[in-house]
């Protein structure tokens, strides 16, 4: 582990080689898993205030699980996460090619909203946890990833490069840039 600010990181994530391979995993992240995505209470404001820019982005099903329960809903373990259709996929998903992809990060690359998507998704697979005095950020091992941990292979792409432009969303640039000199130096004691 290692400290920056008040984040503890695991050495997963910058020991650890991931580049999202969505022609083999097809999106499934967006799609299985216990519930919908972790959300943080200012994105829950931020999707109740773009959800009428959204709606021609999203599929029937999706519209409909959202107008039924509404832009986030709490699940089992109390956590706010995004409401899902079916109990499968979650309801911002939208299917390309055969690809869940995410309508809210569409509409935004549309420039039709100016929120890319919950910083869990944009994370993923980084999750965070909040503790009273850190913020764990720890690599969440799933094995409908591992096209991405084999192309990350082939590629030599550490999981923290990949998740660049996440990770400086979340922390900032210079939290990124301490990231970078933190491997550097781990890989000269190796």
């Amino acid at each position: 582990m290692l400290q920056i600010g008040k984040t503890i990181i695991s050495h997963d994530i910058i020991e650890s080689n991931f580049f999202c391979d969505l022609n083999k995993c097809k999106g499934a992240c967006c799609v299985y898993g216990d519930s919908g995505a972790p959300l943080k209470k200012q994105e829950v404001k931020i999707l109740d205030k773009i959800y009428p820019a959204l709606q021609p982005y999203l599929r029937n099903e999706g519209k409909e699980s959202i107008e039924k329960n509404g832009t986030s809903v709490i699940d089992i373990d109390g956590d706010i996460v995004t409401p899902l259709i079916n109990n499968k996929e979650c309801a911002y998903t939208y299917f390309e090619n055969d690809i869940a992809k995410c309508a809210i990060e569409k509409a935004f690359l549309d420039k039709a909203i100016n929120f890319r998507k919950p910083a869990s998704c944009h994370l993923y697979p980084v999750r965070l946890r909040r503790y009273p005095k850190f913020i764990a950020v720890n690599y969440h091992h799933w094995d409908i990833c591992n096209p991405a941990i084999e192309k990350g292979n082939r590629e030599n792409i550490r999981l923290y490069r990949f998740l660049k432009d996440a990770l400086i969303c979340e922390y900032g640039l210079d939290w990124y840039e301490k990231l970078e000199t933190a491997e550097k130096i781990l890989n000269k004691s190796l």
